[in-house]
Order: C-alpha cells, then sequence, then structure tokens
C-alpha cells in the first residue's frame, strides 16, 4: 500500500511546473533583468505566481545563485529542477544529473554602433514623427489592466508614431515573445534560400525521413513552413490533464530538458503532408535543424547565424534566443526580443525583405509567407505568420499579418496602411479582442 502510495505521489509531483518555473526564474532575473536588476521576488510575482496556468505551487522553494548564475525550484522531499545562464544564448533548463550544458556558450559581439548615434532605421537617431492624434489609443491600451502590456509600439510611413511602456520597462528590454520565435525561423529559411542554400519546394533534408519507404520522404520545406507536415505530434495545449505530461510533445520541448531538435524529427506521419495545417512545434524545429545542418555544413557558427545574417543587419541589438542543454535554438518560445526588435523584424516585413537597400529575403518571399496554407480553410495561417485572410480581427485590413506568440506577444504588419504595431506582455485571457480593439481605434485616428 505504502508503494502505491509513493508511486502516486511521484505521478502527481509538480515535476515539469518546477523545470519551467526555474527556466522563468532564470530567465526574468537575467536576461529580461540584466538591464532593470529585477529581483527573483519580482519574477516569480508578476511572471509566474500570478498567471494560473504556470501553476506555482505554494509549497514551491527556489534559490537564485548570483555568482553561478542559475535558478533552482524544488519542493521538499521531492524533485529539483535548475535552469543556467548561458550569457548571449539566455537560460537552459538543465537535464537531472547534469551540472552543465552539452555545448560551448558563445558570446556574440555585435558590430552595430550605439543606436542613438546611428541613423534610422537600423539606429535611433530620427526614428520620430509623434502622431498625437493616436494618443487616446495607446492611453486606453495601457489603461486595460487585465491585459499587462508592458510594450506597444506603433510605426506610420516608416516613422515611430508613437509609443507607450509599463514601468519597469523600456523600447530595449528583452521580453519573452513565446511563438513569435517561429516568425523568425520563417525568416532565417529565408534568407539561406536567398542566398540559394535551399528551396521551398525541396523535400526537407532531414536524413532520418529518407529512407526506402518512409512516407516522411514527400514532406517539403514549405509543408514545415505551413505547419503542415502531418507528423504525428500531440499538442494538448495547457489546460488539458496530459499538459504537463510527456505525452504532450508539442509542450513537452519547454519543460523537460530534452533535445528539443531529435524529439521533433523522431515522429512518425501520421497524415498525408500538406493535407491540413495543424498548430505543432514539430515543424519549425525541424526548420530549426535544417537551419543549424546547413550552416555547419558550410563552415560558419550556428550560434552567431541569426545575429549576423539578420539582427546585425536591421540594428536588432537586443535579441536574445535560448537553446536547449544541446545548443539547439527553441525558437518556438524561448526566445526574447525588445520592443525595438520587434518593431525592425516587422519593417524588414513590411518593406518586401529589403533593408536600407539590401535585400534580406527573396523578393517572392513575403507573397508566400502571406499566402493562406492549402490545409487551412480560415485562411488563417501562413509561413510561420498568421493571416487576417479569413478576417479574424474585423477591425484590420484583410492583408494584415502577423508573429504571435502565447500570451498577446504580437507584431503586426500592415502593408495597406503602411504600418506596423508591437505590443509585448503578458495577457492570461481574452487577447485577441483586445489587439483587434487597440489597432481599430489606432487605424481610425490615422489619417
Amino acid at each position: 500500500m505504502h508503494l502505491i502510495l509513493a508511486a502516486l505521489a511521484l505521478a502527481t509531483a509538480p515535476n515539469h511546473q518546477l523545470a519551467m518555473s526555474a527556466h522563468h526564474l532564470c530567465s526574468g532575473v537575467f536576461v529580461v533583468g540584466r538591464d532593470l536588476a529585477r529581483s527573483p521576488e519580482v519574477v516569480i510575482d508578476h511572471d509566474i505566481k500570478r498567471f494560473d496556468f504556470f501553476q506555482w505551487g505554494d509549497d514551491f522553494e527556489y534559490a537564485v545563485d548570483m555568482d553561478k548564475k542559475t535558478a533552482r525550484v524544488w519542493v521538499a522531499s521531492g524533485p529539483s529542477w535548475t535552469a543556467q545562464y548561458n550569457d548571449d544564448q539566455g537560460c537552459t533548463i538543465l537535464p537531472q544529473g547534469a551540472n552543465d550544458v552539452f555545448f560551448e556558450p558563445m558570446k556574440l559581439l555585435s558590430k552595430l554602433p550605439d543606436a542613438e548615434k546611428q541613423a534610422w532605421p537600423t539606429g535611433d537617431a530620427g526614428a520620430y514623427a509623434l502622431a498625437p492624434e493616436i494618443d487616446d489609443a495607446l492611453d486606453w491600451a495601457m489603461a486595460q489592466k487585465t491585459q499587462y502590456t508592458r510594450a506597444l509600439v506603433v510605426v506610420h510611413k516608416g516613422k515611430i508614431i508613437g509609443e507607450r511602456y509599463a514601468e519597469g520597462f523600456s523600447k530595449n528590454t528583452p521580453q519573452i515573445s513565446w511563438s513569435q520565435g517561429k516568425s523568425i525561423t520563417s525568416a532565417l529559411i529565408g534568407i539561406l534560400v536567398h542566398q540559394g542554400e535551399l528551396s521551398v519546394d525541396d523535400r526537407a533534408p532531414v536524413s532520418e525521413w529518407h529512407g526506402e519507404g518512409d512516407p516522411r520522404r514527400a514532406i517539403q520545406v514549405k509543408h514545415l513552413l505551413r505547419m503542415s507536415s502531418g507528423l504525428d505530434f500531440k499538442n494538448y495545449g495547457i489546460d488539458n490533464p496530459n499538459s504537463w505530461t510527456k505525452e504532450n510533445e508539442h509542450f513537452r520541448i519547454y519543460h523537460d530538458a530534452i533535445n528539443v531538435f531529435e524529439h521533433a524529427v523522431d515522429q512518425p506521419l501520421e497524415i498525408p503532408p500538406d493535407s491540413q495545417f495543424r498548430y505543432r512545434n514539430s515543424d519549425p524545429l525541424t526548420l530549426g535543424r535544417i537551419i543549424r545542418q546547413i550552416v555547419e555544413a558550410r563552415g560558419d557558427s550556428y550560434l552567431a547565424f541569426p545575429r549576423e545574417a539578420l539582427f546585425d543587419k536591421i540594428g536588432a541589438r537586443d535579441y536574445v534566443l535560448e537553446t536547449d542543454a544541446y545548443g539547439n535554438f527553441i525558437m518556438t518560445g524561448y526566445d526574447y526580443g525588445s520592443a525595438m526588435d520587434w518593431t525592425r523584424f516587422g519593417l524588414l516585413h513590411l518593406w518586401d525583405g529589403v533593408w536600407e537597400g539590401e535585400r534580406l529575403l527573396p523578393e517572392d518571399w513575403i507573397d508566400f509567407i502571406t499566402e493562406p496554407a492549402p490545409g487551412d480553410p480560415s485562411k488563417g495561417y501562413g509561413g510561420l505568420f498568421w493571416l487576417n485572410r479569413g478576417g479574424a480581427l474585423d477591425r484590420l485590413p484583410e492583408d494584415a499579418y502577423w508573429a504571435s506568440g502565447f500570451m498577446g506577444q504580437r507584431t503586426t504588419i500592415i502593408p495597406s496602411r503602411d504600418m506596423v504595431v508591437v505590443r509585448l506582455g503578458p495577457s492570461p485571457e481574452g487577447f485577441s479582442d483586445y489587439i483587434n480593439e487597440v489597432i481599430g481605434r489606432v487605424l481610425e485616428a490615422v489619417p
């Protein structure tokens, strides 16, 4: 009987919740707080405990080592998880029994001058053409206290016409951007396509899928970009009995300290490729593995590639892309960017992939990523970007599209209005109606 009760206690122990809490605590202190000196108590109260779905328990204990730059969370007579800060690779949950990551962290040295001394858009000098007519819309957005908006930026005709920041945050504070990172993966694939390294029509160069008779051989790069690979990759969301278990393959990458790339590609096919859009982390993670494979095969640094090929090109100085313990970027959620980073990322797409005269993305790339996935009858998803083709947001034009992350991280590009709107902050519920109203009010106010 005692053995049965012990087994039940172990099965119901908050194992994975502890791991994710250790990550959030580490990143909140050492990534978000690197310029703000955020205390562990502030991070727990404002970023974790406040939101029920992170399931911070009253019996959770924690310790942050400011010298070793680690955060540990545990329960008495139960499991313990540690996350470690690896400088420009952010925080990583260490596998049980490991005392360090299994790759060599890399300091990413930007060649960009101080933003205040460089002209907009790569720098900040001359960035503003403020439009007081949108003040009421921005003030309304910040006054909605259940939304916890921490940054809001509006760019029109290439200039910042309005911005707002919550107390303790600035335009350069890196904030967790969750699945907006999927759109970074899209852009990096676009860069490699532009460089001639692959085509969206290529079969996915995943060696494990190319065995004789393997149905995964039919998966193309474009299927992965459209989240239409057909891989059997369970997604139970965050409010299912299986949410915090290994069965939730989609969510497991955030709390189980696994090799996320191996986890993604080591899945069987469930339905034919390109037959159905299904929101699954397997597809962008597989693209991440393809990026690493191509970059390293040509002798370049995988860890430096996003900064050298994209971020430095557009003046995005604050991005932090976190990895698993094996050095694989988890750009499906553990990515941090500032309001200015995402503003510039949005402008790159608004400007058809050209930045100050240099083409970074292929000529037809924006057309491709804003074309609805054939397997999505709602016309709401393209190439790792969400679309308004089906009118999901009725206050926005049909050509609007956006990078979107959990809890309301949003970079919205509106070509017909020559506008980009960036919003960051942890909204627990009801975000779509909120952002629809915010951008709707801005659009009504702008001539």
